[in-house]
């Protein structure tokens, strides 16, 4: 027999879900084998899959230990974390060029929500001891080569808010980057039509809405020019992959280090390894009756990135 005691945080979730996460070693066909058979209990009472969990609640799985056995979550005492703002319910960390936001193909633990949950766990600010199904998330992505600001939540609630604030475009992003050849205009909002290769991991962007295609629209500002770069801040009004390297390449302005979208040539002619892209700012309108509403008076950036100081000269930092 297994009983957990349902908190905050594990609260507001079907029950099945909620099994699954906290064993993960119990097959999801004999889970629900255990709901027809009645073996699965909330308060002492049967329940259906699809139950919502509430604080407080008991719940009870007549089961076989082998499947009880909690995983441990490997602590990384040598962690290194670029931590910009922080709070009870949201951690906003600087992810640096060339490290994963999660797993990837190469099974490396050395990734930024690996690195996040080991300081988290250092400063006591998340103890696994205490938790059955939460774990510190990581709420918006960044490419591998791109640096910059990725917001983590601390509790469910946080991760509730946040991704339902992506989804609503409550979360404003601003990224600085150098590109390769000057840009149209010193400011403008450009229109287009997107579509992902996810074959080739690649998009193509066309100036005509195309069956398939979907619009984004991105925003710019240069900020300085120097020789045949520019240093331009930009804002996603759609956020679709590649975005920005992909739609500034579009209009004759690849960014520097792109070797997907930009030009090598020059690429190479600088040694520029990775694009010279960073997301350096957020800003937040969350609803009123938002736990997180609290954010809506603060604006958190970063420090512009190396790439800035070694390719534009005297450039208004």
């Amino acid at each position: 027999m297994k009983e957990f005691i349902i908190n905050k945080n594990d609260s507001g979730q079907r029950i099945d879900k909620f099994i699954q996460k906290s064993l993960p070693s119990l097959p999801k066909s004999m889970m629900y084998k255990l709901f027809r058979k009645k073996d699965i209990k909330v308060n002492g009472k049967r329940c259906d899959g699809n139950y919502i969990l509430c604080e407080n609640d008991r719940l009870t799985l007549y089961i076989k230990e082998e499947f009880t056995e909690k995983k441990n979550i490997e602590y990384n005492k040598n962690y290194t974390l670029d931590v910009v703002y922080e709070d009870e319910n949201i951690i906003v960390i600087n992810k640096p060029t060339g490290i994963s936001v999660h797993s990837d193909n190469s099974k490396t633990n050395d990734t930024l929500v690996d690195n996040m949950i080991s300081y988290l766990i250092s400063t006591g600010a998340y103890n696994p001891e205490n938790e059955s199904s939460f774990k510190p998330a990581l709420c918006n992505r960044l490419d591998k080569n791109t640096c910059g600001l990725v917001i983590g939540a601390k509790n469910a609630t946080a991760l509730r808010e946040i991704n339902e604030a992506i989804r609503q475009h409550n979360i404003h992003k601003s990224y600085i980057c150098i590109t390769v050849n000057p840009l149209p205009k010193s400011s403008d909002t450009i229109t287009a039509y997107h579509k992902k290769d996810s074959t080739n991991n690649i998009v193509k962007i066309s100036d005509s809405d195309i069956e398939g295609y979907k619009k984004i629209i991105t925003k710019y500002k240069v900020i300085t020019t120097y020789k045949c770069f520019q240093l331009v801040e930009v804002t996603l009004v759609t956020g679709r992959t590649h975005q920005i390297r992909a739609h500034l390449s579009h209009i004759g302005s690849p960014l520097l280090g792109d070797n997907k979208y930009g030009n090598r040539k020059i690429n190479n002619e600088f040694k520029c390894l990775y694009q010279c892209l960073c997301a350096f700012k957020l800003a937040f309108s969350f609803d009123d009756n938002s736990v997180l509403n609290y954010l809506n008076k603060i604006e958190i950036k970063c420090d512009y990135p190396e790439f800035v100081s070694k390719y534009i000269k005297n450039a208004d930092t």
